[in-house]
């Protein structure tokens, strides 16, 4: 993690990675397939899913989980 455990930290620190994630992603959305647009959530979905399936078999190695 970049900030660690500590929550005081952590959630503000997620907030602001969120935000620059989300204008990022407007940003390719109004670029990628310009003078149309993508609708921003098909690129948050195109990088939130392989990023959440990646997660999910990071966890379920480190606890042991058949998978």
């Amino acid at each position: 993690m970049a900030v660690g455990a500590g929550h005081r930290a952590l959630l503000p620190v997620a907030a602001l990675a969120g935000a620059v994630f989300l204008v990022l992603a407007d940003l390719v959305a109004r670029t990628a397939a310009a003078p149309e647009e993508v609708p921003v959530g098909v690129v948050t979905a195109l990088v939130g899913g392989p990023f959440f399936l990646w997660m999910l078999r990071r966890t379920s190695r480190t606890e042991g989980v058949a998978g």
